[in-house]
Parts: structure tokens; sequence; C-alpha cells
């Protein structure tokens, strides 16, 4: 199973819809910034499902009570998604860890800081920053799932993408 993890999208949507079109995942993430856009992807592309959760530019681009954190079982692995604006991830991430290991999940999935990060904490959390698939850079993040285990974890560029046009 492939998981594409998008955020920080700022109204910039081609990068995102080659995403989808060359790595043809088996669900999507966006992490926020703008709503409107993973809102937008869905309709595009009704038949792959979309998780998503609002940041800190999306206070009137969502429904009122639209949560800002997910807990969600996908392909059998436990996933934390924010956008990191309440767990100052632009500082430290530090809250957003606790948070995320209180929850018992898997792996983090954050935004907000436009810069991209993948790794893997000692204890076996990973953490992931997609970057920003705006005008801000055109990174995403790709989690491969197998048997209910993450097998890999990894950042992508435009450069990455496969030719498809």
């Amino acid at each position: 199973m492939k998981l594409l993890v998008l955020s920080d999208s700022h109204a910039a949507l081609s990068f995102m819809r080659r995403c989808v079109q060359a790595l043809k995942p088996d669900a999507i993430v966006h992490l926020g910034d703008y709503f409107d856009d993973a809102v937008v992807l869905k309709e595009e592309f009704s038949n792959i499902p979309l998780y998503q959760v609002p940041g800190n530019c999306d206070r009137f681009r969502c429904r009122p009570g639209q949560p800002e954190i997910l807990i969600e079982k996908i392909g059998g692995v436990n996933i934390y998604m924010t956008h990191g604006h309440r767990h100052s991830v632009k500082m430290y991430l530090g809250a957003l860890l606790k948070d995320a290991r209180a929850c018992k999940v898997d792996i983090a999935l954050y935004g907000h800081t436009h810069q991209a990060d993948c790794h893997q904490e000692e204890d076996g959390l990973w953490v992931l920053n997609p970057g920003s698939s705006g005008y801000f850079g055109g990174s995403a993040g790709l989690i491969e799932i197998s048997q209910g285990n993450i097998v890999s974890c990894r950042l992508l560029q435009e450069k990455d993408l496969p030719d498809i046009w």
C-alpha cells in the first residue's frame, strides 16, 4: 500500500496532482494549509481515500469543529495526523512526539514548517513532515506499508517523480 502525504499547498495544486497521477497512491493525507486544496483533490480523485486536517490558515476554509488531529489505522498502521501549529513544531517536536507516543501510533505526520523531515526515533516511532507541496518547495512524503508494517518512509521532490506528461 502506498500512502501519499501532502501539506501546506497554499492553493498551488499542480504538484499535488502530479504526485497523485505519477504515484497512484492507495490513500492520500493532506495536513492542512489549505483545506480547500484537499477538497479539490478528493473531488478529482474520488476513488482514492483522502484524510485531512486543517492548518493554521484554514480557520474559514473548513466546517466548524473539523478535528485538528486524526488518528487512523491505514493499512494496519496507526497514524497520527496534525498540521502541527498547536504543537509548536516550528520550535521543537517534543509536544508532538509526546502526544503521538501517548496515542500509541506507529508514525506521526505533521506540516506547518514547510521544512521536509523524515526520520525514525530511537523507540521506533516514525516522524514525517512532507514539507510544502505548494509554491514553497514542491515536496511530499511517501509511506509504503506491507502487512501492517511501514517498509519505507521517504521524501519526494519534483525531480523524483516519473515523467508522466
